[in-house]
């Protein structure tokens, strides 16, 4: 299990470090509709060439694009919430998404999640509400970040849920060309004047983002959605120190005190037994 974590916080330090890419493209004066395309398109070059000829077939299943959609409208959110927003306070709206996770994945994935492992999660997300205070004039968008994590917890339990029925190639590759698919009129439409600069940021965040969620399809092979969900809180880690080194914004003590609630809560997650699937549960058919 402690392979599976230390791949975790590498693998959710790459989502904030996608998204401080985005947000310097629209300090560049790229619109965020167009980050959110290009990431998409950028990820599915990296990956599409590598998926086998045999399961370009799987691509035709209407749950991958329902799932590529949910993350399609997620990483949409929360690029227009960073537009204006601090990339911390943005990230705390997005992690109500772990809590919608487990919360569906009680519901339709029939997981028994034990006491313990809701007040964990409870509890980092506590954690999270100690790191970020949103500030006034960021609110608006702040909501954006909010929608954002909705959409984000579900795509998580999507994620769970076809975990077993396709490769970690297929899943990686569907919810790209899927969002790159459905976000491409945006894109177009505010397509921005090109730059060295800007190209080299556009692959950063597509190229960071495509190892994030990776990292989270590999995981969700080994683990349960309430296994994972307390290391999917690394992300609030690593936007608060990209924020202080990228942005300047400076952590106040509070903020180092919520950070230390998510960490005891993951490592305390890690060594609780797996919860059982109920007996009546059926899962996506395997392939």
């Amino acid at each position: 299990m402690w392979r599976l974590a230390l791949l975790l916080c590498f693998g959710m330090s790459l989502i904030p470090a996608g998204d401080t890419a985005g947000k310097l493209l629209q300090a560049e004066g790229v619109a965020a509709p167009f980050v959110a395309w290009a990431r998409f398109v950028v990820g599915a070059l990296a990956v599409l060439p590598f998926l086998p000829r045999a399961e370009f077939a799987c691509l035709r299943d209407p749950r991958l694009w329902f799932r590529g959609a949910l993350i399609g409208a997620g990483i949409f959110s929360i690029l227009t919430a960073l537009s204006r927003a601090p990339l911390a306070d943005a990230f705390a709206g997005l992690f109500v998404g772990p809590i919608v996770s487990v919360v569906l994945s009680a519901l339709l994935l029939k997981e028994r999640v034990s006491a313990l492992r809701w007040l964990l999660v409870l509890a980092g997300f506590a954690g999270v509400l100690m790191v970020v205070r949103p500030t006034g004039n960021a609110e608006p968008f702040l909501a954006f970040a909010v929608l954002a994590g909705l959409f984000y917890g579900g795509f998580l339990t999507a994620s769970r849920w076809l975990a077993g029925a396709f490769t970690p190639k297929t899943l990686l590759a569907s919810q790209m060309l899927a969002a790159m698919v459905l976000l491409t009129p945006l894109g177009l439409w505010f397509w921005p004047e090109m730059s060295p600069k800007i190209i080299a940021l556009l692959l950063v965040s597509g190229l960071c983002s495509m190892g994030g969620n990776l990292t989270l399809i590999l995981a969700y092979r080994q683990a349960s959605a309430a296994q994972v969900a307390p290391f999917v809180y690394v992300q609030l880690l690593a936007a608060t120190a990209l924020g202080y080194l990228v942005f300047q914004d400076v952590p106040a003590p509070l903020t180092w005190a919520g950070m230390a609630v998510i960490a005891l809560a993951g490592i305390i997650s890690t060594q609780l037994p797996p919860p059982s699937a109920h007996p009546g549960a059926r899962g996506a058919d395997r392939r």
